[in-house]
């Protein structure tokens, strides 16, 4: 048998000190272990229709003033959903990086230099905001929008697009400029601050686009980071679907320093042409329809240091580099505040110094930090509520990173390796782990069965005893799949354990220690497994293996488990059967043993308690007793089970599948063998089935005192059917 333990992320993704990842129960990854899947994440972003827009040689120049010059030229690329929600299921907000098997990575502001050719220098992108349209639209815009294009302090795209896309080619400076204006709000809006309601965005970044030269001395390549870090983190959460922020960014991220998912372009990718994100510009030319999001969770799950690209850029070509942007990469590795507005987000290169060419310590602790949610009230400044942040910002340029030589990166790994989650799926799934583990517990079971008694030392028989207690009790509540005995088992129980059953109540409420030793042979597997509900056989169990009758004396208490018939031992769910005892009517089942009739159980041996053969005794011939029990088949066997009384025996076995219902965990094995009157070859006896009334005394008053407790604890719905 596979061991399971032998890949410790099997039992224990991690992680195993949680000191860093303290938010583990929220995140998506706990989900999807447990086996609940949310699919691909709703991915918001507009870029296919900036081509649209028609802007003027002047609208341009503007738009460079502005500092947009090169987000201008972002493609329009097909976004891999399936790519973009398995990252997000390895991104973690208590530090803003990736957890991947390798290590820490993140999204850098050098990374976003590079992709989007945004300032990451100058001042924090923050301001008033706006809970209406209307007057700020008005003011930088020349025209309020309709109330069908405006939502609170957000304006659609659409009638951006519908009213500003194209500016008359006499207009004047100040038409040119609203027009631009709406261009660079619809431009941030669809990209680098896409929000999740898919087609609009806030008014408050308006006044920021006044002047526009002043609009150039932001740092808006900062703020974008801010904006998707804070995107990454809502949609790590187990309970979101959509994602918004610049996607574009964290998919040609990706594409740069990861091997798989890639896109294959009908042409060679362009390396000379800034921004970076420029290369996978194009069309593909091989289908993705095969990668989901169980296909790159995998890849994730697998990634090895080969597959990484920890420095991507070194390839490209450095000259077509803008020194304003060159001029400010060493803020790349500064541990800061980013800042957008009232998200604050906190920037950590030093736990992902591998990126920058460096070797990687173990870094220090992050400080737990709440994600404040402020107010938007209409006229809000936020620079007055966010002073510590923006002090943080403001001192960017001293919280410059360095490289340690002297770091050991196999004590990174190894501190990593306990701090992290390992894995997002299962190595195997939920489904077959649990299978595996309860097939396993029962071969331990039945080994400790059958292992040998005689001659061991007390302590050897403590230790078998012990084993098999912990089986036992590990096997108890499971519910789950078909079970599979083994074959030894089966044939032993099917010797023990032929005729018809009879269920009723022991009379004794005695218990027996689940780790006494077993008299004669072990128990029989499913005894030894569920220690369950106690019923009594009153004849021959019917067993197909061999078709002979078993003329030894048979026990009277075996677990409610034989019930599923030895014929096919293992196609009845045990639990179905489970936890019959503790709500059985006892005045039902006297009436259900009295109404099966003869016409209903053609074939099938008599279920009277053989007590009864005392009284009355009919000898048939020795050839008909192996008849009665070749012909009964498996229909029959259900019939002469399920016909008892629809009604009756559905409530006796209503809510069997229910974990939640106490199991007599006893079996009293001084009563496994008890033997019941012989049935002897030479004087072989046809049982006919009898009433209540040639039914000894004795087991009227067992069923009568069932306890009312136990009436009204009898569940009232679920199958109840038994299939053998």
């Amino acid at each position: 048998m596979e061991e399971i333990g032998m890949d410790p992320s099997a039992a224990n993704p991690g992680p195993i000190d949680p000191s860093v990842l303290y938010d583990q129960d929220k995140h998506i990854s706990s989900a999807v272990w447990d086996g609940q899947e949310r699919g691909a994440l709703r991915c918001h972003e507009h870029t296919s229709k900036l081509g649209e827009w028609r802007l003027t040689p002047k609208q341009i120049e503007l738009v460079e003033k502005a500092g947009f010059g090169y987000l201008r030229k972002i493609p329009a690329i097909s976004l891999d959903n399936p790519l973009i929600s398995a990252l997000v299921e390895r991104w973690r907000r208590e530090t803003n990086t990736f957890h991947f098997t390798i290590g820490e990575m993140t999204v850098t502001l050098q990374d976003v230099a590079f992709l989007l050719g945004l300032a990451i220098d100058g001042k924090p992108v923050i301001g008033i905001t706006y809970t209406t349209c209307g007057t700020v639209c008005q003011k930088y815009l020349g025209s309020p929008p309709d109330s069908t294009y405006a939502s609170g302090g957000m304006v659609k795209l659409s009638w951006l697009k519908e009213f500003f896309s194209q500016c008359p080619e006499d207009a004047s400076i100040e038409e040119i400029e609203r027009h631009t204006r709406a261009y660079l709000l619809y431009l941030v809006g669809s990209t680098i601050f896409s929000t999740t309601t898919g087609n609009k965005v806030p008014v408050m970044y308006l006044p920021l686009f006044e002047n526009f030269d002043n609009a150039g001395s932001y740092a808006w390549g900062a703020a974008a980071l801010a904006f998707l870090y804070r995107a990454l983190g809502n949609a790590s959460v187990k309970s979101q679907s959509t994602i918004c922020g610049c996607l574009t960014l964290l998919q040609c991220w990706s594409y740069y320093h990861l091997n798989f998912g890639r896109p294959k372009l009908n042409r060679d990718p362009i390396h000379d042409h800034f921004p970076f994100v420029l290369r996978w510009k194009g069309k593909q030319s091989g289908p993705t329809t095969n990668r989901d999001v169980v296909f790159y969770r995998k890849a994730l799950d697998s990634l090895e240091p080969c597959d990484v690209e920890w420095i991507p850029y070194r390839y490209m070509d450095s000259t077509v580099i803008p020194e304003e942007i060159r001029s400010t990469l060493v803020l790349g590795r500064s541990k800061t505040m980013l800042i957008c507005f009232d998200k604050a987000e906190r920037h950590l290169p030093n736990r992902v110094l591998r990126q920058y060419g460096m070797l990687q310590p173990i870094p220090e602790d992050v400080a737990q930090w709440v994600r404040k949610s402020r107010g938007v009230d209409g006229g809000v400044d936020l620079s007055g509520k966010m002073e510590s942040e923006l002090n943080e910002w403001a001192d960017r340029a001293l919280h410059i990173v360095e490289g340690d030589d002297d770091a050991d990166e196999n004590e990174y790994m190894g501190w990593y390796l306990r701090i992290t989650r390992k894995v997002v799926a299962r190595p195997i799934s939920l489904s077959s782990e649990f299978q595996r583990t309860i097939g396993g517990v029962r071969e331990i079971s039945y080994l400790a069965d059958a292992f040998p008694s005689k001659g061991l030392q007390p302590e050897q028989f403590e230790s078998i005893s012990r084993i098999r207690s912990i089986a036992q009790e590990c096997l108890r509540d499971q519910v789950g799949g078909p079970i599979v005995v083994s074959p030894i088992v089966g044939t032993e129980l099917g010797k023990r354990t032929r005729g018809k059953e009879r269920v009723r109540r022991k009379d004794s409420g005695k218990r027996k220690r689940s780790n006494d030793p077993m008299e004669g042979h072990g128990a029989s597997e499913d005894e030894s497994q569920y220690c369950g509900v106690v019923v009594e056989v009153d004849q021959l169990h019917l067993h197909h293996a061999d078709d002979e009758v078993d003329h030894q004396p048979l026990s009277t208490v075996v677990e409610v488990e034989t019930l599923r018939l030895c014929e096919a031992p293992s196609k009845v769910d045990d639990m179905q059967l489970h936890d019959a005892t503790d709500g059985i009517d006892a005045s039902q089942f006297c009436d259900a043993s009295n109404e099966v009739d003869d016409s209903k159980t053609p074939h099938a041996i008599s279920g009277s308690d053989l007590q009864t053969a005392k009284t009355e005794e009919v000898i048939p011939q020795s050839s008909e007793l192996p008849d009665a029990t070749n012909d009964t088949n498996d229909s029959e066997i259900h019939n002469a089970t399920n016909k008892l009384n629809d009604s009756q025996v559905c409530n006796a076995t209503n809510g069997v599948n229910d974990p939640q219902t106490p199991v007599a965990t006893d079996v009293n094995e001084s009563q496994t063998h008890d033997a019941t009157d012989n049935v002897s070859e030479s004087q072989p006896s046809e049982v006919s089935v009898h009433s209540d009334q040639q039914t000894p005394k004795e087991e009227t008053e067992d069923l009568t005192q069932l306890s009312h407790e136990n009436i009204e604890d009898l569940p009232q719905q679920g199958d109840t059917s038994v299939v053998a």
